[in-house]
């Protein structure tokens, strides 16, 4: 099972090693250790349960941790996330979307819980002793909403406020409850890689002037930055020239700035990209040691359109992304490779990230 080290100091440290890609008993480990442990993105309120006594069933990291729960608004509005599970025979409740206004059923013998996630009626158990029990209510999740964004977790091992402070500080003047969904742009990717290689290439700009020629020239390679916090990182990156930029208030840590997007990430696997034209949310989703599902889900601000073009330049950025990490996950099938170091001034983030994994792990 893990057992890394990653130094501190970023100038003495190296990468991790080869092996913690590879190991089959570190990405089960990982599970527990890591996801279980962390927040997650559900999506937003207007889209997933637009109505009062409405419910929208999903699975929490489908495809690696699979937890069904189940989001439930119930008629004062108030949104929880709540197990999806019957605490009777472990059947699934809701199996679609849709209205439940006089509560949650399970079709298999007919247990019923109300809106709060309470359990209201089972037929054939008058003669039941000690019933109902505490664990006959449904296991109730803990739900965080920024705007119209919603997060939940097993376990969170961080108080939400870090994440929803350090967001805050530098986009805490936009309107969030005007961004809407655009399933239009809204995409996943298979990637062939480790999904924390899908990360570390996220987390630093040092590959862009090599990887992407278009970003670059619509970015100031010179003046990007990289701002860490506990649970996370901020990259900032600048125009270079007539990139469309952020009019930033005063007080703003950014004003006077040419500000083109502010790219946040959430450990260990969340994205958060906003532009001027909206946010790019994107949520990496191990599915083996070789194979990651990347889900980008768009929200457009205001009367901002996600036109062809901006569209078509984000797909080619998240190829040419591919490419380099799906060559990095190969390379490090070799046995000759152990581990690399980090640039000092250009690595800060994907030391950040080695650091906190080696430290759970």
């Amino acid at each position: 099972m893990g057992n890394f080290y990653v130094n501190p100091d970023i100038r003495k440290a190296e990468t991790l090693p080869a092996s913690f890609y590879r190991d089959t008993n570190v990405f089960e480990q990982m599970k527990e250790d890591i996801f279980a442990k962390s927040w997650q993105f559900i999506g937003d309120s207007p889209s997933l349960v637009p109505l009062d006594g409405f419910a929208h069933p999903f699975s929490y990291m489908e495809n690696y941790l699979h937890e069904p729960m189940v989001l439930v608004r119930d008629k004062q509005s108030t949104i929880r996330c709540m197990s999806n599970v019957c605490t009777h025979r472990g059947n699934l409740i809701a199996h679609n979307a849709g209205s439940v206004s006089r509560g949650l059923s399970c079709i298999y013998h007919g247990r019923r819980w109300d809106l709060e996630g309470q359990f209201k009626h089972m037929p054939e158990f008058q003669e039941a002793k000690d019933f109902p029990r505490p664990c006959d209510h449904l296991h109730q999740f803990t739900l965080e909403e920024w705007g119209p964004f919603l997060f939940t977790g097993l376990d969170p091992e961080v108080d939400f406020s870090v994440i929803r402070n350090f967001l805050e500080k530098y986009v805490g003047f936009l309107p969030l409850n005007e961004f809407k969904y655009d399933s239009v742009s809204s995409k996943d990717y298979l990637v062939n890689c480790h999904w924390s290689l899908y990360c570390d290439n996220y987390l630093e700009g040092f590959h862009i002037p090599f990887v992407h020629p278009d970003l670059n020239a619509a970015l100031s390679y010179e003046e990007y930055t990289t701002e860490l916090f506990e649970y996370g990182t901020l990259q900032i990156g600048y125009a270079d020239g007539a990139e469309e930029t952020y009019d930033l208030p005063e007080g703003h840590p950014c004003h006077g700035k040419k500000v083109a997007a502010f790219y946040f990430w959430i450990f260990p696997n969340i994205m958060l990209n906003f532009y001027p034209w909206g946010l790019s949310v994107n949520v990496v989703k191990p599915i083996s040691p070789s194979k990651t599902k990347v889900s980008f889900i768009s929200y457009l601000h205001g009367e901002n359109r996600f036109e062809g073009a901006a569209s078509a330049a984000m797909d080619k950025v998240e190829r040419e992304d591919e490419f380099v990490v799906e060559g990095v996950h190969q390379g490090l099938q070799s046995r000759f490779y152990k581990a690399g170091r980090f640039s000092p001034t250009r690595e800060q983030g994907v030391h950040h990230f080695h650091r906190m994994l080696a430290e759970r792990l």
